[in-house]
């Protein structure tokens, strides 16, 4: 590796650390109500029950923590299904797996909370990533029948609708007490996340992240085509398995506590491949993170203030940014094919 394509690494780096740190801050600081740093530090220290202990410690602090953790697993997520189907507008939300982690969650909800219970981290995280796998593997089939890229994603969508219509069929059944709760989720929010659900998260994506590490190499020689990988004496079937389980959970993650976020998956990977210039996984892996991480922390503070005090759901700001790098990528593919 020469010293430009280091220098270039390691700007790209310190300028998306740099983004996660000030807009996690303003998520901290800004809102209906502004407070300082003293305000912050006392309110952490001392969290004795005030009304700026409760707000920063209860709502923003585990929302903000949120935030970076689902946004930074979303983007990973996009970026493992992009290096699988060799397509770089694969993602969760587009190609429908988060709309069937979106269906399996509400029922776990609905049959929760008919039983007078709420559904645990770990209760959700189940539903989400047997729903993600239900979807996952109806995309993968398609993938073997159809050729076209297009048409991979409008079967992607066309299950999402399918899984979509459903989830609104089981919100139907839900009493009106519950319906609101349903909804509020089904948009798209990092509000209302509990410190159960950080830690919950603090400790599957980041296994989920060391996972993703470990198999770079592996991943690497996917990428170089699969009579590559299989010459060089990668296991070709595990690493199938290990990217769509990971996959899989990292979506799951993200939808059993913030409901379906959309484009993340898709924008910050190739958002990440623009700025660095390489396709290498042990790069892109903590890349796609750190920029998945910014891209939700920001559009999360841009929900919460742009209408304040009413508060816009995360996917119609992430929509809004993320749309446009979609369409970006299908304009570039088709010069390419054009050249």
């Amino acid at each position: 590796m020469n010293d430009k394509r280091k220098k270039r690494f390691v700007i790209v780096f310190i300028f998306l650390f740099l983004c996660a740190v000030i807009f996690f801050a303003l998520n901290i600081f800004t809102g209906s109500a502004n407070y300082s740093v003293s305000d912050v530090i006392k309110a952490i220290s001392l969290n004795d029950g005030s009304a700026a202990s409760v707000i920063i410690m209860d709502i923003r602090l585990p929302r903000a923590i949120a935030a970076f953790f689902l946004g930074g697993a979303l983007a990973l997520s996009g970026y493992l299904l992009q290096t699988y189907l060799y397509n770089p507008i694969a993602g969760p939300y587009v190609l429908g797996i988060s709309s069937g982690a979106k269906m399996a969650v509400a029922l776990a909800m609905l049959i929760f909370m008919r039983n007078g219970k709420s559904p645990g981290s770990l209760a959700l995280i189940t539903a989400a990533f047997a729903g993600s796998m239900i979807s996952t593997v109806f995309v993968l089939f398609m993938g073997g029948k159809v050729r076209s890229v297009s048409m991979l994603v409008v079967s992607g969508m066309m299950a999402g609708y399918i899984f979509s219509a459903i989830t609104d069929l089981i919100v139907t059944f839900a009493d009106d007490a519950d319906i609101v709760n349903l909804h509020n989720w089904s948009r798209g929010s990092f509000s209302a996340m509990s410190w159960d659900n950080v830690k919950t998260m603090a400790v599957m994506i980041p296994a989920a992240f060391v996972c993703c590490l470990l198999m770079s190499k592996s991943i690497n020689a996917w990428l170089m085509g699969e009579n590559y990988a299989a010459g060089v004496g990668v296991d070709l079937k595990k690493v199938r398995l290990f990217i769509v389980v990971l996959s899989g959970i990292l979506s799951a993650c993200t939808v059993a506590f913030a409901g379906p976020v959309s484009f993340v998956g898709v924008a910050a990977p190739h958002v990440v491949r623009k700025l660095l210039k390489t396709s290498k996984p042990v790069i892109m892996i903590p890349a796609c993170f750190l920029s998945g991480a910014v891209f939700c922390l920001f559009s999360d503070l841009l929900a919460r203030m742009l209408l304040t005090p009413a508060e816009l759901s995360i996917s119609t700001v992430t929509a809004v940014f993320g749309a446009p790098v979609v369409i970006m990528i299908a304009v570039e593919r088709r010069r390419d094919r054009e050249k």
